[in-house]
């Protein structure tokens, strides 16, 4: 059964922005990478995105984010309102589901869990994605968000995932099913 959540953002760069130091400040993007609407293609990623048809980056081509990771950042920095979600860099933000949940863990035992298949649906079709594993934090978190971001925000900066099916995503209500 499917789980109403909220598409709040959509990111797609065709540069990587966090290169050198982050003292340094990171590259400015060419245009801008705020989407209301995003193509993915199955095994490939999305349409524009850096990561798209990259082999190396196959397991990881498109990356979530749940909103409510910038909510708890901002109570937990004291920050007056949570960050910008398309700071973050994750292309798929959610609202409505921890989705960090869904990425692959090892249990207390050292026992390996894969991670979970799961469909989001805009309105133009279900589309499928298997977590892989977590996108964790880095240092960049502490400049372009706040000061503690990278420690603040371990543990739920989201998750890395692979489409297995093609569509389209729109920002607005959706529909998340855990396969």
């Amino acid at each position: 059964m499917g789980i109403p959540v909220e598409i709040v953002a959509l990111m797609v760069s065709p540069v990587h922005a966090f290169e050198g130091r982050p003292q340094d400040g990171p590259e400015p993007d060419p245009e801008p990478v705020g989407r209301a609407e995003v193509e993915i293609r199955a095994e490939l990623g999305i349409v524009g995105d850096r990561y798209f048809a990259q082999k190396v980056h196959r397991n990881a081509a498109v990356t979530f984010l749940d909103a409510a990771s910038l909510d708890e950042l901002a109570r937990d920095l004291g920050l007056p309102a949570a960050p910008d979600p398309l700071l973050m860099r994750r292309n798929i933000v959610v609202r409505g589901f921890p989705i960090d949940t869904l990425a692959a863990h090892r249990t207390p035992d050292g026992t390996r869990v894969d991670g979970r298949r799961f469909t989001l649906d805009s309105g133009a079709g279900a589309i499928t994605f298997q977590a892989n594993r977590p996108a964790n934090p880095c240092g960049w978190m502490d400049v372009v968000l706040a000061p503690g971001a990278f420690r603040a925000l371990r543990g739920h900066g989201g998750i890395r995932t692979t489409p297995l099916t093609s569509g389209t995503l729109r920002l607005g209500p959706a529909v998340l099913t855990v396969l």
